[in-house]
């Protein structure tokens, strides 16, 4: 490895001229990359309720809807409006009581079903179907365009304005994200480092890295929304360490080779190669574990993440070397003394007063846990946005002029009995929380036979094999109430038609929230079990992986038992990915001062001794790169306006914090305690017995 890293800094200028033009096929990848804003196309396609909406597409030739409220305004004003949505692109059809029914007539002479569904007091409903999926640019696109016709007076409530709006939020933001990102870590960098002008190389070659990273997701074919908007905080705080690893080994290796500053860089990356190959496995493996998840959202950001990872590694052994070599003499111009000057008394005063901080973990154990398993999830994808953006303003009208907040769609084989359709529809209409059914049933009367019912009206209803029926709901989606009102329709449609299916908003987040419970765990099983076998693998140690991961799941168990004692609840994805994320990104600051701790053990240094020397040589470090994985968070949790975003960020950041707090206090008290343990079970040690002492000494 020391022949590459010096045949790189002997070919420096090469290397970032190829660097830079890499760039150019990346931007056009990153332009090219689809992103998608709808989290519910990422359950998997077994699931009835998924399967439904594909027969929507395919035999309806429509796949979302949209509930629009009309307000004050005339019949044939709210006719016109209908007309004018009817001709926006990708409307299949817009449904209202004036397709089946003479606007002439009075208000009292309308069926009561049609009435009910359609009309309440100076309040119109309407539906508008498009002819793709909620998440489709079309669909969006669509919505975009309503609502530049429709008046003051009219809402556009549903799924697909919803997503419509995070798309909107999400394009404004992201690339704020990055500068606030940038800019705390910077500050960071100045802080703890020793140069003014070496933090700018290192955010350049991060910079890099990150663009290499979006560019090459073009060969995935999309990304989520939250998947994009999270890849460059995340690589930037989690590869920060590799950069600041590579300078302080350069640094190093200068004083051992004066003069000669391409074999100082060559010995630099090939020791800082050998170190962040260990340091970035446990990071990678926290981003792999998620891609077991059912929810494919987890394999998206799971493969993005860790393909960053690595795209970081290369970067910081390749471009990072050559702008150091070239920018060598105005570095070292810019050089300053530390801001932050020497921690060792506060490292001795840590590793001293151990048994204060084994107190302090007992103590804290019992209210982490009890508020980590009790910390509210919420589901509800439209709750994690603001309350102003129009989908929400709209669903709250819904919800005043009609109490209703979404609308189920059953769909039965088109053969079903007549009498029997009329008795299912008999039976919904009876469950709680049940506005009001509609279907063809509820046009087909005395007032109106079924040769008068417009073919355009009567094509949605009913396509070649199957039929569809309207189930309005007063319970928002993701509650209890509604999950448990889903569970008895289905039951109901199920007794009648064995095929039959409830589909929908809110069917879908009901299996989400039943996918996801699922995947928490999974995901957090096999995280720590693949964090813990790298471990055990580094250390050939069977205690220390326990020690080590034990002190993190604590870290991550007060993170996420904060939000129960502040009152507030997470977005599910938080709840889900947080663990295997924290986990991975800052178990390095325990491996690295238990490197340091085995390695004056093995020299046959005390156990105080030793971890003293660990922890004081090590505390830097895990400042630095905790304070950086803080700053590259914890601005996006300040400024963002998505929920699903914020509380990703502020759990990451938080977790940061706490996890250097609880492996500087921790972790060297776990040492002291478990040290005759450790040295048992750990290959390569042979202990001697003392009256005073355990002798730890190197296996021949």
């Amino acid at each position: 490895m020391v022949k590459a890293g010096k045949w790189i800094a002997k070919h420096r200028f090469i290397i970032l001229l190829l660097g830079i033009l890499l760039l150019i096929p990346s931007f056009i990848g990153m332009a090219k990359t689809r992103i998608n804003y709808d989290l519910l196309s990422y359950l998997p396609e077994s699931l009835e309720t998924v399967e439904g909406q594909d027969v929507m597409v395919d035999e309806y030739g429509m796949g979302a809807f949209a509930m629009v409220v009309v307000e004050d305004t005339d019949m044939k004003d709210i006719q016109k409006l209908a007309d004018q949505f009817n001709k926006v692109d990708h409307v299949e059809k817009v449904l209202w009581y004036g397709d089946v029914a003479d606007l002439s007539l009075p208000v009292e002479m309308i069926p009561s079903d049609l009435r009910k569904a359609f009309y309440n007091g100076d309040a119109t409903l309407m539906l508008a179907l498009f002819d793709n999926t909620t998440s489709s640019d079309e669909a969006m696109n669509a919505v975009g365009e309503m609502r530049k016709i429709a008046s003051k007076q009219c809402f556009i409530a549903g799924m697909t304005g919803v997503v419509a709006d995070i798309k909107n939020v999400a394009m404004k933001e992201v690339p704020i994200y990055v500068v606030i990102a940038a800019i705390l870590s910077f500050l960071v960098l100045e802080i703890t480092g020793e140069s003014f002008l070496v933090p700018i190389f290192f955010l350049i070659s991060i910079g890099v890295a990150i663009v290499y990273n979006l560019g090459s997701n073009i060969f995935l074919g999309e990304i989520c929304y939250i998947t994009k908007a999270l890849t460059a905080v995340l690589q930037l705080g989690v590869t920060m360490d590799y950069s600041i690893f590579l300078l302080n080994s350069y640094e190093e290796n200068k004083r051992r080779f004066p003069g000669d500053k391409n074999r100082a860089m060559g010995h630099a990356i090939s020791n800082t190669f050998k170190s962040i190959v260990g340091s970035s496995v446990t990071t990678v493996a926290g981003f792999v574990a998620l891609c077991v998840m059912t929810f494919a959202l987890g394999r998206d950001l799971g493969i993005v993440m860790a393909k960053g990872v690595i795209i970081g590694v290369l970067c910081c052994v390749t471009i990072l070397p050559a702008m150091i070599l070239i920018f060598d003499k105005p570095i070292e111009k810019t050089k300053h003394k530390p801001l932050i000057k020497s921690m060792d008394k506060v490292s001795t005063f840590i590793t001293k007063h151990y048994k204060v901080w084994i107190v302090a973990f007992l103590i804290l154990l019992i209210p982490a846990i009890y508020g980590n398993n009790h910390t509210k999830i919420y589901y509800n994808i439209a709750q994690s946005l603001p309350q102003s953006l129009p989908s929400n303003v709209a669903n709250s009208e819904l919800k005043d002029d009609f109490d209703m907040s979404t609308m189920h769609i059953v769909m039965v084989d088109k053969d079903m009995d007549a009498k029997e359709k009329k008795a299912m529809m008999s039976e919904i209409d009876d469950v709680k929380g049940v506005k009001w059914t509609l279907g063809l049933n509820s046009i087909v009367g005395s007032s109106i036979p079924e040769s008068m019912i417009p073919d355009d009206v009567k094509s949605m209803l009913q396509g070649k094999d199957t039929e569809l029926m309207f189930v309005c709901t007063k319970y928002e989606s993701a509650t209890p109430q509604v999950n448990k009102q889903i569970k008895q329709i289905d039951k109901i449609v199920k007794s009648y038609d064995k095929s039959g299916m409830v589909i929908g908003e809110a069917p879908l987040m009901k299996d989400l929230q039943d996918v996801t419970d699922i995947d928490l765990t999974r995901v957090n099983v096999i995280s720590i079990a693949a964090i813990f076998i790298i471990i055990l693998l580094i250390f050939k140690s069977i205690s220390l992986p326990i020690i080590l991961v034990s002190v993190i799941e604590f870290a991550i168990t007060i993170n996420m038992a904060i939000p129960f004692y502040q009152g507030k609840s997470l977005p599910f994805v938080a709840s889900i990915v947080i663990g295997a994320i924290q986990l991975g990104a800052t178990v390095d600051y325990a491996i690295l001062m238990t490197t340091r701790y085995q390695k004056e053990r093995m020299k046959g240094k005390s156990k105080k001794e030793s971890v003293a020397i660990a922890h004081r040589i090590s505390m830097p470090s895990i400042i630095t790169s905790g304070l950086s994985f803080f700053a590259a968070t914890f601005g996006v949790t300040c400024y963002t306006q998505v929920d699903m975003i914020g509380s990703i960020c502020e759990l990451l950041s938080r977790g940061a914090i706490i996890s250097v707090i609880v492996v500087l206090t921790v972790l060297p008290a776990m040492f002291l305690i478990f040290d005759p343990v450790i040295c048992r079970t750990t290959a390569g040690y042979r202990v001697k017995k003392d009256k005073s002492k355990t002798v730890v000494e190197p296996t021949a």
